[in-house]
């Protein structure tokens, strides 16, 4: 029932006249950035900031979201109960923002109720805003991009000797590329990166808590599950089509924790 609901409102949030719903373009593998999915505490409360941030609100029923160039953030999983935990001590450490002046968005959020602080060590062209319910989300600048914010990052805690072994899984399942920012490393991927840090300890995974799990849209969801599995990784849940809504869908988790939800539109 939960596959069901949720892949009716992926189907029934699309602009009219929209030929697909991912948010960039595919890569070589057929995978683009697609969504970060909390169980909030209060999800109008949540959908107010993010909203406020400069999202388009989408809403089917009881699904709430926000839509964001190059990721969506949706805001309740069905009937399922608020999640226990913020992101900080979760694989997945904190999320981000990309904007053309932190200093002028801040003021804007600020004056409408968002929660920010300030960057580290009070850098300009850094912010962090914190939901009531423990979703750290980072904002970092970039002067030259059109829009005044665009979905950037997604940031994985792992123990170090992990690092390489989760850049590379990335990296191969999903077709990203490869590389370093600021001597880190980083999976490329269409609409967003993903990041790597060091944690001193194993992280929970992201399963039950208030951000459950990330998504990514697929343009050949059973290929990529056979590529999926033929890498030793099983699938949570069965393959799903939503019929009548045009979607396909299933989960995994990857070998650190993270839930991952794989969705494919356009199906017949």
């Amino acid at each position: 029932m939960r596959a069901f609901i949720f892949g009716f409102w992926l189907a029934s949030t699309l602009i009219p006249g929209m030929a697909v719903a991912q948010q960039a373009s595919f890569n070589d593998a057929g995978v683009t950035m697609g969504h970060w999915h909390l169980v909030s505490h209060d999800v109008a409360a949540n959908k107010k900031i993010f909203v406020a941030m400069g999202g388009t609100p989408v809403t089917r029923g009881k699904a709430e979201g926000v839509r964001f160039p190059g990721a969506r953030v949706n805001l309740n999983l069905d009937d399922e109960p608020p999640g226990k935990g913020g992101t900080v001590g979760s694989v997945i450490n904190h999320v981000g923002f990309i904007v053309n002046n932190v200093q002028e968005q801040v003021a804007k959020w600020k004056a409408a109720g968002v929660p920010v602080l300030p960057g580290n060590n009070n850098r300009l062209d850094q912010a962090f805003v914190v939901t009531p319910d423990g979703v750290r989300v980072e904002i970092l600048e970039d002067k030259s991009q059109a829009a005044p914010i665009q979905h950037e990052h997604v940031h994985f805690f792992v123990p170090e000797a992990e690092i390489p072994k989760m850049q590379a899984w990335y990296a191969n399942i999903f077709g990203g590329k490869p590389g370093t920012r600021n001597n880190a490393p980083v999976v490329d991927v269409p609409g967003g990166q993903l990041r790597f840090a060091k944690a001193d300890t194993p992280q929970a995974p992201t399963r039950g808590r208030v951000l459950d799990h990330i998504g990514f849209d697929v343009k050949d969801l059973p290929a990529m599950i056979t590529k999926i599995e033929a890498a030793g990784t099983k699938l949570d849940e069965p393959y799903r089509k939503v019929e009548g809504a045009g979607v396909a869908l299933t989960y995994i988790t990857d070998p650190w924790g993270t839930r991952v939800e794989l969705v494919q539109f356009g199906v017949k």
